[in-house]
């Protein structure tokens, strides 16, 4: 199993990282998240789980082990396989995942792309033992307290990563945070890339 990696990142596509491993280029599909920490020429690792076919040997990247280790626990469940399960991290963080389970929040996983109401249904059926549960955050999320939103902590991890200081990267987000709410009246899921882009803006006219 190929655990992590570790080097340069020479490039980076809307869905992809080519990291440059002992002069080899090793192409890492991750979620827009992960993407977002990375930047083309700087030094980049990636916590990694290899997916191996009789077709193909696919590897998949985070920026966390525990990305890694929930993106094979969701795996087990019927009908999930890697995509699906990258998805529902681009979708959600580990633990607010674990609360959605946790809760059998069926709307917060038809939220992913690929998950219908059956879909979540099972999915809740089948992982609820296994995720494992945050207790302050799944009483957050029965209580009705809401966690925040993945696009903030995703971008706030993108602009630090990029070597802006918290408290610049809280008053970026806090200036973009009306085109997300925006996205979310809309019925849209707020885009990473594009908050990303706009919060840089913002920094930039500073």
């Amino acid at each position: 199993m190929i655990a992590s990696v570790s080097g340069v990142v020479a490039a980076i596509a809307p869905d992809s990282a080519v990291i440059e491993v002992g002069g080899v280029g090793v192409l890492v599909h991750c979620t827009p998240g992960t993407l977002a920490t990375l930047r083309v020429g700087e030094h980049g690792r990636l916590a990694t789980s290899l997916i191996v076919r009789e077709e193909s040997l696919t590897l998949y990247g985070f920026a966390t082990d525990d990305e890694r280790t929930v993106f094979g626990l969701v795996q087990t469940a019927s009908g999930v396989g890697p995509k699906l399960a990258l998805a529902m991290l681009a979708v959600h963080t580990p633990n607010s995942l674990r609360v959605a389970v946790a809760s059998a929040d069926l709307k917060a996983l038809t939220r992913i792309p690929g998950i219908g109401q059956k879909g979540a249904q099972r999915i809740v059926l089948e992982l609820k033992d296994k995720l494992g549960t945050p207790e302050e955050a799944v009483n957050a999320a029965l209580n009705g307290h809401a966690a925040k939103p993945l696009w903030r902590e995703q971008v706030h991890s993108g602009l630090v990563g990029l070597g802006y200081s918290t408290r610049d990267a809280d008053e970026a987000i806090a200036l973009v945070e009306p085109q997300a709410d925006a996205e979310v009246v809309a019925g849209r899921e707020p885009q990473v890339a594009v908050l990303l882009k706009a919060a840089l803006r913002v920094l930039s006219i500073r």
